[in-house]
């Protein structure tokens, strides 16, 4: 059997002016969508649950605890390590978005940079003059969409492309690559997936046992080294070897998972290549065809990662807020989408390069324009809706009052009362009957609620039950899905 490595690169380094160039794109992307912010309504972050993790972050570095209410210990942070790296901006006294966009930004900028570099390392015909793949990495809108958005995803995303970055270019670090999906389990849950990819890896590189079983010695004990610590730590917080967040959104998207599949494809379809993966696609097939008939294990196994990490999520979770779920799989896409691209764009014509290149061009600036503008208008909706009436609600209502919400991030940010989470994350016992109206109505009185905080249109059985005392206005031009967010005062029996 071929060896893997011996259709690589030596190992390329990018020059000064390479990683100068990138990392100045980064930043006109970050400069042109918070430019937008402002001109749109103000800056902020695209989804409430960005702000669970900086209530997150702030009690650990103010307080010394993992909490969202300050004193009641919980796990409602899906990834503690994102939460750690945000506390530093609370330690060292910068604000919430300008700390975690600039976190944002390094990781988009070392994505930008790992594409790269293994597409230089695979694919011998690019020698380009400048950093072409890179740089519509670092100008694709999901990624930047992610990068801004104040969550974890694009963290994930970079250790993913680390992990397949080696398995691309022929690494045998197997402590390093469990270490890498190890630390992913902390970014994510699961980051677990990222052994099946390295562990055919294994038995496709080497033929002897007693190797074989060296190598997969060495991978778990990498990944030991931070799964374990993680298991350990979710069981001391929650009881529960993973996190709230995933128990909850089993619950409360258990109607997705009798939705027909042809229905979740085409959800599916519309946000996956709603940018440059749609040009792309060619170029992932054509890196198919090539893994196929070179016999590429490796690059099959990548591409079965992707797939499978497609379906789980399909499967479990319904595809929204642009299929941020599934934006690690897409960076994998863009990469071997890019990979067919560049090896089949070196072997065109010259006429077709320059047809290629204009195409190319053309989708990726208008896919960024359109990236801008929905990030604007996401971060509009969060700021008019969830913070705007998170600070009503801290300025209007005394502390002592209970108040049930299902989006929590900005409440309990900006707010300081205690919380009923209806979504379940800091309210687990919630989780069995979240989707029963009657059931939560009940919860909601015996917990001695004093106010619901939902959008209007949510959840008409509880709405009825109360009496609104403040609506949100929606930021110009926008419409919301649900009504308004509105504070309702609950009408205890």
């Amino acid at each position: 059997m071929k060896s893997v490595s011996s259709e690589l690169n030596p190992k390329v380094n990018l020059s000064r002016r390479d990683l100068i160039l990138l990392a100045a794109l980064v930043l006109f992307s970050l400069c042109i969508y918070m430019l937008a912010c402002v001109l749109t309504f103000r800056p902020g972050f695209p989804l409430d649950d960005a702000w669970i993790h900086q209530t997150y972050a702030r009690n650990l570095a103010r307080l010394g605890e993992w909490s969202f209410i300050p004193g009641q210990t919980s796990a409602g942070s899906t990834s503690p390590l994102w939460t750690v790296l945000l506390s530093v901006g609370f330690f060292s006294g910068l604000s919430p978005l300008v700390w975690a966009c600039t976190l944002g930004a390094v990781l988009l900028f070392g994505i930008s940079v790992q594409v790269e570099v293994i597409i230089r390392r695979t694919i011998r015909a690019y020698r380009p003059a400048l950093p072409w793949a890179g740089a519509m990495i670092a100008l694709e809108w999901h990624m930047a969409w992610a990068a801004f958005s104040g969550m974890e995803t694009i963290l994930y995303i970079y250790l993913v492309m680390l992990l397949m970055g080696l398995l691309l270019t022929g690494s045998r670090n197997y402590v390093f690559a469990g270490i890498l999906a190890g630390v992913a389990a902390w970014v994510r849950p699961d980051g677990i997936t990222l052994l099946a990819p390295i562990g055919l890896a294994i038995l496709l590189a080497e033929d002897a046992p007693v190797l074989r079983w060296n190598r997969f010695f060495r991978l778990a004990f990498g990944f030991a080294i931070f799964f374990f610590p993680y298991i350990l730590f979710n069981l001391m917080i929650s009881g529960t070897p993973l996190p709230n967040t995933f128990y909850a959104k089993q619950a409360e998207y258990a109607n997705w998972q009798v939705t027909p599949w042809g229905q979740r494809s085409l959800y599916f379809s519309l946000q996956f290549f709603q940018g440059i993966s749609l040009i792309l696609a060619p170029g992932f097939i054509l890196s198919l065809v090539y893994s196929i008939r070179r016999r590429s294990w490796i690059n099959l196994f990548v591409t079965g990662w992707m797939t499978g990490y497609i379906y789980l999520y399909l499967s479990r979770l319904p595809v929204y807020q642009h299929g941020r779920y599934l934006m690690p799989a897409l960076g994998v896409f863009l990469l071997l989408g890019l990979c067919g691209f560049f090896e089949g764009f070196f072997n065109a014509s010259a006429m077709l390069r320059k047809v290629l290149a204009v195409v190319v061009a053309f989708v990726l600036l208008a896919t960024f324009g359109f990236g801008v503008y929905t990030y604007a208008r996401d971060v509009a909706f969060i700021e008019s809706q969830m913070v705007d009436t998170a600070t009503w609600v801290d300025a209007n209502i005394p502390v002592t009052q209970k108040i049930a919400a299902h989006d929590i991030g900005a409440l309990g940010f900006f707010s300081r009362h205690q919380i009923v989470d209806l979504a379940g994350l800091i309210t687990p016992e919630i989780i069995p009957f979240m989707n029963d109206d009657r059931s939560l109505i009940e919860y909601l009185n015996s917990s001695q609620v004093n106010y619901l905080v939902a959008f209007s249109d949510w959840k008409p059985v509880l709405s009825a039950h109360a009496n609104p005392v403040f609506r949100a206005e929606i930021a110009p031009g926008l419409i919301g899905n649900a009504g308004n967010m509105t504070v309702f005062s609950w009408n205890l029996p």
